[in-house]
């Protein structure tokens, strides 16, 4: 560098430079002049390899004029409209991907009413005659059959397609294993609860159902869930009811929430009554003989009964038990529910036996056998007790067992000659079911309607007039010698 050219504070003051175009062109110049002279030395036949000179960028950009990234009309193509919004305009309540909402959660059927097998105007009949009516609360443990049992009601009193096709399912697991949409409850009308398989919610029902007389009554049902994160739900409709109908498993016995079941009944004092559900289960699943089958019932009534016991304020008069009628069996999945009245009914109308049904009911249940050859009750003890068979065994459980061998068995010829000596007549197409269809087919035309759980319900639970005086004292907290006290109490 010559010192000449600048001053003592480091300005040029030396000749004048070329500018910026005049370089451009002798670069420009010099680089035609080299592929000239490469191209004449190659000769026409080879191809010219191109020299490729970059010229400096040294021109001036201004920011604004700058572009580091292509614009939304480069990535995106031309016509398409591109929102930029900053990152703090999405408040922090709001999520980055929103979850999927569905509108309707709840199966309506407000736009029409279901059919029925009486008329909407003879139930608020019913409802208008309070000792025509009961208050029922369905309890029990988780998965223990409460919705199922109030399908058996429904289905006997409404017209309800889905149910009669469904496959029956007797537990949680073979639900989950083998899916069906028509298998869900009447009453679980809240999505979540057809997802997960629970009751979520205390769900009430009103409908008419008859005893074995034939006489109706209307009950107001409120089926309540079994888990026990839901025992507000429980608790709520033990104070809408005036009694509890507790369900139990008949291979599960009783569990934890059939004890808080049993516990709130007893504090609100509420008339309690028993459902052994599932006792399709100790034939199929467990494959007992009929005498452990009674066995095994028969632990079950006792561990309600300790249960009732070991709560306060209680005495002999809530005691359960299929003689005193409080008690009653059921399969909910194949939907048959009787108690010994209504089966001591049937064999009463069936062979024309000169004896109440009360009186052979009285007889079919505890240390009481049946000898066959002398046509007699006598217990054990007695000389020839050897040789009798326990009545419940005789006259309920051998007779059940004997037809789901038959179905099961799908010997169709043996079963039309039982099913005709029973008088059920089925059509042809219903032989070509599954066993499982078949079975329900069957058990429903053999057992009828639910009348025996009405039956249990009209004698055991008390009515709305008849529990109003101990509802009031128990729950109301004003004044009892007050015109609304007095007026409840009446």
């Amino acid at each position: 560098m010559d010192e000449s050219n600048y001053d003592e504070f480091g300005n040029y003051i030396g000749p004048e430079l070329a500018t910026s175009s005049e370089e451009e062109s002798e670069v420009e110049h010099d680089v035609e002049e080299a592929d000239s002279n490469h191209s004449e030395d190659e000769g026409p036949g080879l191809m010219a390899m191109e020299l490729r000179v970059e010229a400096p960028q040294t021109q001036i950009v201004l920011h604004e004029d700058k572009q580091y990234y292509p614009d939304a009309e480069d990535v995106f193509g031309p016509g398409v409209e591109a929102l930029v919004q900053e990152e703090d305009t999405q408040p922090l309540t709001e999520p980055i991907i929103a979850p999927i909402t569905e509108r309707k959660f709840q199966v309506d059927e407000s736009a029409q009413l279901p059919d029925t097998m009486y008329t909407k105007e003879f139930l608020v009949d019913l409802l208008g005659h309070p000792n025509m009516v009961r208050n029922i609360a369905l309890g029990g443990h988780l998965h223990h059959g409460k919705t199922a049992l109030l399908d058996v009601l429904v289905a006997a009193t409404h017209s309800w397609p889905e149910w009669d096709a469904a496959t029956p399912i007797a537990t949680p697991t073979t639900k989950m294993r083998q899916p069906n949409e028509r298998a869900f409850g009447y009453t679980d009308v809240h999505r979540l609860e057809r997802q997960r398989g629970i009751g979520l919610k205390s769900m009430p029902m009103s409908l008419v159902a008859q005893n074995t007389k034939g006489k109706s009554y209307a009950l107001n049902i409120m089926d309540t869930p079994g888990h026990a994160n839901f025992i507000d739900e429980v608790a709520a409709a033990l104070r809408l009811a005036d009694g509890v109908v507790v369900v139990v498993d008949a291979v599960e016995g009783v569990m934890s929430g059939t004890e808080r079941v049993i516990r709130a009944a007893v504090r609100e004092g509420l008339g309690i009554t028993l459902v052994i559900n599932k006792v399709d289960r100790l034939i199929l699943e467990l494959k007992l003989p009929p005498e452990d089958a009674y066995i095994k019932l028969k632990h079950t009534v006792e561990e309600v009964n300790n249960t009732i016991a070991t709560c306060p304020h209680t005495d002999a008069s809530m005691r359960v038990s299929p003689e005193l009628g409080n008690v009653c069996f059921a399969s909910a999945s194949f939907g048959w529910c009787f108690s010994l009245e209504s089966f001591a009914a049937r064999y009463v109308d069936t062979w024309q036996m000169p004896v109440a049904p009360k009186e052979l009911a009285r007889r079919l249940w505890g240390d009481v056998y049946y000898h066959a050859e002398r046509r007699t009750f006598m217990q054990r003890r007695a000389p020839d007790g050897k040789q009798a068979v326990r009545s419940f065994v005789h006259f309920v459980l051998e007779p059940l067992y004997k037809i789901f061998a038959q179905v099961v068995g799908e010997d169709e010829p043996q079963l039309r000659t039982t099913l005709n000596a029973l008088g059920i007549r089925l059509r042809k197409a219903d032989y070509a079911m599954n066993a499982r269809d078949l079975l329900r087919r069957v058990l429903c035309h053999f057992f009828g309607p639910p009348t025996g759980l009405v039956d249990m319900c009209v004698a055991h639970i008390k009515s709305p007039a008849a529990n109003a005086r101990a509802k009031t004292e128990n729950l109301y907290t004003g004044q009892m010698d007050g015109a609304t006290a007095v007026a409840m109490r009446t």
